[in-house]
């Protein structure tokens, strides 16, 4: 009975509303926005890679970046990208890319506003997010109560079961590992990073984030190198196939558009998290670089495009330069099996241990986000969290050793509810977030460092801290 409602709800979520929901909000803010995600690309790679250094309140540009992407690159980034070419053939690809394209959009309206409601904890350390721009932006607690129980349920306990077990799986696959043995390292290295809180999470990722998407980007490159002849008939095929133009040949399947646009567009937005509300949560734990709340929305702006138009992208080449699998859907054997067939048989290991380094960071990165939601529970006091922390490890060891096809079903429920919220969200709020956004422009566009001025925006009075954003003196500002 719970099986066949939560299927229900997964099939209602996933296949309808959140697909529409989504994109329909990403299509709106693009607009909105003029398209900033193609007309201020270049400002984003800036804007992400200026600050290293984090201020006594908040963490820098980078390790924001760091600590989403620790979230965001996981096990779907190589697993589920074969799962939509396997289910839906290779036009899946095209339409991940689009949907990519429209989420950073909704990624910049969504860590402004989380920049703009943001508030200190008793450590002074930033904290925000969806739950904070609900309850302060939009005066409903409810709202921002529900998100919290949603996110922590999904992102905090379950899906570090999850990445927990597919760890354990690959180890013992690959190299025979006992999953028990390997839950116990998992439980204490995570237990080694979260116990130091944010500010460690983010360190930790500021190292390993970079290091693992290097690593995996440049075995991409090298099997690209080695097959470029191949490229172009792959680009062709991946064209052809979104739109239904590439017919079936040779006993091959024919898919249809609808199949692939479903497919890519699904594992696109669950790869890439934008709208859900996830990477907002770190995003407000920025000390921004320029100070304005826009500057850390180009930040997540960039981490969806790495996140879906470069680590994805280099899985689908793997896979799609392999040439036919024999049908192979199974996404992780589908990944090792096409690296195996590119570089020999050490290629599933180096699969195995890309696994062990994604799942990890996303374990500690998926707490960070959830301790930013219980501490908007609790008060921004910190009384919880030593329980909370307890109860995280706990389901890492529960994910290493049990079978838990069901309980991965429940999290999705809970963050599709979760993104359904911060949905009706965002749209209330938009139109603040595009006057922020436009302000931020106007300032580089007349050649100015962006600083944020609460003066312009007279509707934030009583809202926001006044000692994180206090009203500005452009002209004094300027002249120092």
């Amino acid at each position: 009975m719970l099986e066949t409602i939560v299927n229900f709800l997964n099939a209602l979520l996933w296949g309808k509303l959140l697909v529409y929901g989504l994109v329909g909000a990403g299509l709106y803010f693009t607009v909105r926005l003029a398209f900033i995600q193609l007309t201020h690309f270049k400002h984003g790679i800036k804007v992400m890679t200026i600050s290293r250094q984090g201020g006594d309140d908040g963490l820098s540009s980078f390790q924001v970046f760091c600590t989403s992407m620790a979230a965001r690159v996981g096990a779907g980034n190589m697993a589920g990208v074969a799962v939509a070419i396997g289910m839906a053939g290779p036009g899946a690809v095209f339409w991940m890319w689009a949907i990519a394209v429209l989420g950073m959009a909704t990624a910049m309206i969504e860590s402004t506003l989380a920049q703009i409601y943001k508030v200190k904890d008793e450590d002074g350390q930033f904290r925000g997010g969806p739950a904070y721009y609900m309850e302060k932006g939009l005066g409903q607690r409810w709202m921002g109560v529900l998100f919290s129980l949603f996110l922590i349920l999904a992102f905090g306990l379950v899906f570090n079961a999850v990445q927990a077990n597919t760890i354990t799986g690959a180890m013992e696959r690959v190299f025979g590992f006992d999953p028990m043995y390997v839950g116990i390292a998992i439980v204490i290295a995570s237990g080694f990073v979260i116990m130091g809180g944010l500010r460690k999470v983010a360190k930790v990722s500021e190292i390993v984030v970079p290091f693992m998407a290097l690593a995996y980007l440049l075995i991409a490159s090298v099997v690209v190198f080695f097959n470029l002849e191949k490229l172009p008939d792959v680009f062709m095929l991946i064209i052809k196939s979104a739109f239904g133009w590439q017919e079936a040949v040779a006993g091959g399947v024919a898919y249809s558009v609808a199949q692939a646009m479903q497919a890519g567009i699904a594992r696109g937005l669950f790869s890439n998290e934008a709208g859900m509300g996830s990477a907002a949560n770190v995003a407000a734990s920025a000390s921004p670089n320029p100070n304005h709340p826009a500057s850390q929305g180009f930040v997540q702006m960039m981490g969806v495009f790495v996140d879906t138009l470069v680590i994805c992208t280099a899985t689908a080449a793997i896979i799609l330069l392999a040439g036919d699998m024999g049908g192979e859907s199974d996404g992780i054997k589908l990944t090792i099996d096409a690296l195996t067939s590119h570089v020999g048989d050490w290629g599933g290991a180096f699969i195995a241990f890309a696994i062990l380094l994604f799942c990890f960071t996303s374990i500690i990165a998926n707490y960070s986000y959830a301790e930013t939601n219980v501490m908007f529970l609790s008060g921004n006091r910190k009384n919880a969290l030593p329980v909370f922390r307890l109860a995280v490890l706990g389901m890492v060891m529960f994910g290493a050793m049990a079978k838990i096809g069901l309980v991965w079903d429940l999290a999705d429920v809970s963050m599709g509810l979760m993104a359904i919220v911060n949905i009706v969200a965002l749209v209330l709020l938009s139109g603040l977030a595009i006057r922020v956004i436009n302000d931020y422009r106007d300032q580089l566009k007349n050649g100015d460092m962006p600083v944020f001025d609460r003066s312009k925006f007279p509707e934030l009075d009583g809202q926001v801290e006044t000692d994180i954003w206090p009203r500005e003196d452009r002209a004094e500002t300027s002249e120092s």
